[in-house]
């Protein structure tokens, strides 16, 4: 059958492919309109395979919540420029795999790489589009929160996601409380929760620099243990969530920030994810 260019404005506009492309894959096909998509696909999943040494470095990463704040997700999709990352179609692009990945609550990347949107798994979606912009696409982060009451927060720019999981749910107050304590995540970049949450290995990597510093001080081996537990402590301090200072109100920590609002508030747990890391 003849190839009219209404057909090949149809395949590039369902696509985005290019007008060249959208051709040859219905010449290629005898004018199949689904099986000339699946031809751009298969060409998406040949450029993918030239890109692969190619740094995705740039992207976005979007944070999303239910309705009633009891899930979150955090997606990070990445590209190799700038350009790309902050045009809206790759935006929304993003979003759409995690409002998927909200509504399935898949337990791994993977997982999530198999679902669908519009019977389209989300792996044939990314190659597709790396057929249509031309460069290395890759769904490189993922992360599910199941809460009491999960906030979300995006840096300006999509370069920083955050989810923060308070303990109970409440007002707009609560909303409010959590947006703050997540932009804190995002500014300050804590390695735990808590004290009690920071792994034994930091632990013990803190107390051998705090010990290698004191031995060059030159201070006296018997108090340099209580000096190394000082400078412990001050680590735990300036890096555990609840114990920094609240970055709205130093006077404060953001553990008594939250007990102000409701002395039983606090956070549960958090999941960071800055583009690249």
């Amino acid at each position: 059958m003849g190839i009219t260019a209404a057909d090949i404005a149809k395949l590039r506009k369902t696509t985005g492919a290019g007008m060249m492309d959208c051709k040859k894959a219905l010449n290629e096909t005898n004018g199949d309109f689904e099986k000339a998509i699946d031809f751009l696909r298969k060409q998406g999943k040949k450029i993918s395979a030239k890109r692969a040494d190619r740094d995705a470095t740039e992207g976005v990463v979007i944070a999303l919540t239910s309705d009633d704040n009891k899930k979150g997700v955090v997606v990070e999709l990445n590209c190799e420029t700038d350009f790309v990352a902050k045009n809206a179609d790759y935006v929304d692009f993003a979003t759409k795999i995690a409002q998927t990945a909200l509504e399935n609550s898949p337990a791994t990347l993977d997982e999530l790489k198999s679902l669908s949107i519009n019977n389209i798994k989300v792996s044939d979606l990314l190659d597709e589009q790396i057929g249509k912009i031309g460069e290395k696409i890759e769904l490189s982060n993922y992360h599910l929160i199941n809460g009491d009451f999960v906030v979300p927060y995006i840096h300006i720019g999509n370069k920083i996601g955050v989810l923060v999981n308070l303990n109970k749910a409440g007002s707009e107050d609560f909303i409010n409380a959590g947006k703050d304590v997540a932009m804190q995540v995002a500014a300050m970049n804590p390695v735990a929760l808590n004290k009690e949450s920071v792994s034994q290995s930091v632990i013990d990597r803190e107390l051998e620099i705090a010990k290698e510093q004191i031995k060059k001080e030159g201070k006296p081996e018997a108090i340099a243990d209580k000096i190394a537990q000082g400078k412990l402590n001050k680590f735990f301090k300036e890096n555990t969530l609840l114990e920094q200072d609240f970055v709205k109100d130093s006077s404060k920590t953001v553990s008594q920030f939250l007990g102000q609002l409701d002395k039983e508030l606090t956070v549960k747990e958090f999941v960071r994810v800055a583009l690249g890391s």
